[in-house]
């Protein structure tokens, strides 16, 4: 059972540990949430759990089936597919945005998140996953960044909240086995070609890039 949790925004606070264990997989795919169930779970209330449920449902982490109830939400090689196609195609134009329009301060904030992201290695077996995963999120929004699209920025970031968690689905499998994700180096690369201006280069990798995490990750789903 979860510590109680008391604050003025208590069913963000609920929204973000219902999402927590849909990434890390303790609630999964298909699972109904049951509200009796989900405040012994989490210690609170039925109507921060409610207003909870509604939030994650925006963000499409939960689905809703009217006189029914609430589930996780599914996950499939289709929409996965979507979701890196969709990603890719606001990536390309966000990138060449930046390229263009980037300042230095946008340079430097790229430098920062690649050193960040550089000292863990996902490879290595006593790496923190969930940080990785934070530093890689970091990287890549900093490379967009320069856009100045704060409107298909915040597309792009509902768009890569969905691949993140089929990442972490792909994770949690994969780490029984003790195979870790490696990027071949992509990232660097992908620095590199954005802070020398070379656009053609930059959205090659990128393409590169998006094209192996997604036959990656959907190898598993296929598997299913």
């Amino acid at each position: 059972m979860r510590k109680n949790v008391s604050s003025p925004t208590l069913a963000d606070k609920v929204m973000e540990m219902i999402r927590q264990d849909i990434l890390t997989g303790e609630l999964s795919p298909g699972q109904k949430l049951v509200v009796a169930d989900l405040k012994l779970r989490y210690n609170v209330g039925a109507s921060p759990i409610r207003e909870a449920l509604v939030q994650l449902a925006w963000r499409k982490y939960v689905h809703f089936a009217p006189q029914k109830g609430c589930w996780v939400a599914n996950v499939s090689a289709a929409e996965l597919e979507d979701l890196f196609d969709t990603n890719q195609e606001l990536s390309k134009i966000l990138l060449q945005r930046a390229i263009e329009q980037g300042d230095e301060a946008w340079e430097i904030n790229i430098l920062t998140s690649y050193h960040k992201l550089s000292r863990l290695n996902p490879a290595e077996a006593n790496t923190d996953f969930a940080e990785w995963e934070q530093r890689h999120s970091d990287f890549h929004h900093a490379l967009l960044a320069g856009s100045q699209s704060p409107t298909m920025l915040a597309l792009y970031r509902q768009v890569y909240e969905q691949i993140e968690r089929y990442r972490h689905i792909w994770v949690s499998r994969h780490r029984r086995y003790e195979e870790r994700y490696h990027d071949n180096g992509e990232h660097e690369a992908m620095m590199k070609a954005v802070l020398d201006r070379n656009t053609e280069q930059a959205l090659a990798i990128m393409a590169t890039h998006s094209e192996r995490a997604l036959e990656m990750i959907k190898g598993d789903l296929v598997q299913d």
